[in-house]
């Protein structure tokens, strides 16, 4: 039994952050109800990762029967992810007044990249317009050349469907307390200003210069804070900040110059870059890992994604995990007495649709006249429609 067992959760289908705080909370133990659209990509393609442990329902929402066997559902959920721009579920009959007219304990989370409010509510964009206004962008990469795109991680993952589950969490937690629900606006552009908080700070009391990139402690100017290429042509990355832990890497690298121990004279660090890198480039990545992995030097080799699934100490913890054929990240954060599992892989579009609404309370006349009508669509129909 997850941390999250015994709560429903109404996923509207939809891309990037949505997707993955519903598998979070899936993973945790809720019960997730994605709601697909007919016609929709096969989510087993669409979503191989982040459709796991949750239940594929498709209903045609632009049908009154298909609006109504979601409000039927939505009375019984704990939760409802809502993917779309801001007024979508109002326009379709199921935003927020009418679903907590139904179900006055739902938390109605609203996942959008600019948020419900402001100027750009309505506008397009994805994950690198969103923290283009942060100054996240402007703070990747190297001095004199362009941002570098840090893929989608910063705003639709840890801007975006961390913070999701965050307010879900936090939504469902006080309904438990006041027996209210309430709307939960999760914006990628709040997320990512979130994540900037440190350097916010450090910027403000004078310790970032703000202006400039590979300029400062952690953004790859600093020798002890940066990657190198190794004899190989592959990669390693050091972090070496503390003291005791910047003197355990220059032992294990042989380092002896004493210009090495003006760590923090930020006046030598480009020259200090160039030496350290000139050593690194003696080894290969792999041979650098032998002599620094494990220890307090803050060292540890670039990989690629598929090298990182077979390394020995992602493999160790199980950082990785194998469901039906897929290479899958374990759930997390680990649980002592509820863990988290993941019960089953994505299931096929509308596989079920069925199941769901007769648990629901649905009668068998009522769900099959859904089916005939196509307001509702579940596996065996579109077996049917397949021959």
């Amino acid at each position: 039994m997850g941390a999250l067992s015994g709560y429903k959760v109404i996923e509207l289908a939809g891309i990037g952050p949505a997707p993955m705080g519903g598998m979070i909370l899936a993973d945790m133990g809720a019960e997730v109800i994605r709601i697909e659209r007919p016609g929709a990509a096969d989510p087993k393609v669409a979503e191989p990762i982040s459709g796991r442990n949750k239940k594929s329902v498709v209903l045609d929402l632009k049908q009154d029967a298909g609006k109504a066997a979601l409000m039927a559902l939505i009375e019984q959920a704990n939760a409802l992810i809502d993917p779309y721009r801001p007024g979508v579920c109002e326009k379709l009959g199921f935003g927020p007044d009418a679903c907590l007219a139904r179900n006055p304990r739902l938390v109605f989370a609203r996942m959008t990249g600019w948020g419900q409010t402001g100027p750009l509510a309505q506008a397009a964009g994805h994950d690198l317009n969103y923290i283009a206004i942060t100054g996240a962008l402007h703070a990747i990469g190297r001095r004199g050349e362009r941002p570098v795109v840090p893929l989608n991680l910063v705003g639709d993952f840890g801007g975006g469907g961390m913070l999701l589950v965050t307010g879900v969490m936090g939504g469902l937690l006080e309904a438990a307390q006041s027996g209210q629900g309430q709307v939960i606006d999760v914006a990628m552009v709040d997320g990512t200003a979130q994540l900037m908080w440190m350097m916010q700070g450090f910027q403000q009391i004078g310790a970032w210069n703000a202006e400039e990139r590979e300029a400062n402690l952690l953004d790859g100017a600093a020798h002890f804070y940066d990657t190198y290429e190794c004899a190989d042509g592959k990669y390693v990355a050091i972090g070496a900040i503390e003291p005791q832990f910047y003197a355990e890497l220059l032992a294990r690298a042989e380092v002896t110059d004493p210009e090495f121990q003006a760590q923090h004279d930020a006046a030598q660090w480009p020259e200090l870059k160039q030496k350290l890198g000139e050593v690194l480039k003696t080894k290969t990545r792999d041979e650098w890992d032998t002599l620094m992995a494990g220890s307090d030097a803050c060292f540890a080799p670039v990989l690629t994604m598929v090298e990182a699934t077979a390394y020995s100490a992602n493999t160790e913890r199980s950082v990785y995990t194998d469901v039906e054929g897929l290479t899958h990240p374990a759930p997390a954060p680990r649980f002592s007495r509820t863990p988290s599992q993941i019960r089953h892989g994505t299931q096929a579009l509308g596989a079920d649709t069925v199941s769901v609404l007769e648990d629901s309370g649905m009668e068998a006349s009522a769900i099959q006249a859904l089916l005939e009508t196509g307001a509702a669509v579940g596996s065996e129909s579109l077996a049917e429609n397949d021959r």
